[in-house]
């Protein structure tokens, strides 16, 4: 049977590069938030932001995130509700994924939201990647081009890496590549283990 890893950490702290190390192994990686922002654009979920959230949030019918971003990480209420739109879909699609890739005794799936969402109940072993927070806040700064108090909105919306830490069978400290390395083999050699 095939073996979930979920694998999370806040914004900025190098899940990414973690999953892509992942891939490079063979290891199938499903991340969460590419398949989200996909199943975002379907008519069901666009109608039910629609209803939640008004017709405010979009453009010509074309949903606006920005905008959706502002709302939610501004009151914890509408966050709620918005997840509580979009995580059981990717849930489903996450579980249909796990399904076809079921020849592979160990999946990966890579989300920000593993503990809040609840999906960790579904993984058989979680790893937190942690940065130290400076090094996160000037990486989301660069990527998404917003700034230092945007990313602090979205820390605070996030498990504090102690909580995470607190619920994971497995920590990656990202502090360069040879160190990810390291770390994602040691682990890969204790799950097979099990």
């Amino acid at each position: 049977m095939t073996k979930i890893i979920g694998l999370t950490g806040g914004i900025g702290s190098g899940k990414t590069t973690v999953a892509n190390y992942f891939k490079e192994l063979g290891i199938p990686v499903y991340i969460a938030d590419v398949e989200g922002k996909k199943i975002t654009e379907s008519p069901k979920i666009l109608k039910s932001i629609k209803d939640a959230f008004g017709s405010a949030v979009f453009d010509e019918e074309r949903l606006n995130r920005q905008k959706v971003s502002q709302i939610v990480f501004n009151d914890s209420e509408k966050l709620k509700q918005l997840n509580s739109i979009i995580h059981p879909e990717v849930e489903k699609h996450f579980m249909n994924w796990v399904n076809n890739h079921s020849n592979f005794p160990l999946v990966v799936k890579e989300t920000a939201l593993l503990f809040e969402s609840g999906s960790y109940k579904k993984c058989d072993f979680v790893i937190t990647v942690i940065a130290p927070l400076e090094d996160r806040i000037n990486r989301v700064i660069k990527r998404d081009a917003i700034t230092r108090e945007n990313v602090l909105k979205r820390i605070d919306n996030q498990w504090s890496d102690e909580d995470r830490i607190r619920n994971s069978d497995y920590i990656i400290d990202n502090t360069d590549r040879k160190t990810i390395e390291r770390q994602v083999k040691e682990i890969l050699e204790k799950i097979t283990i099990q």
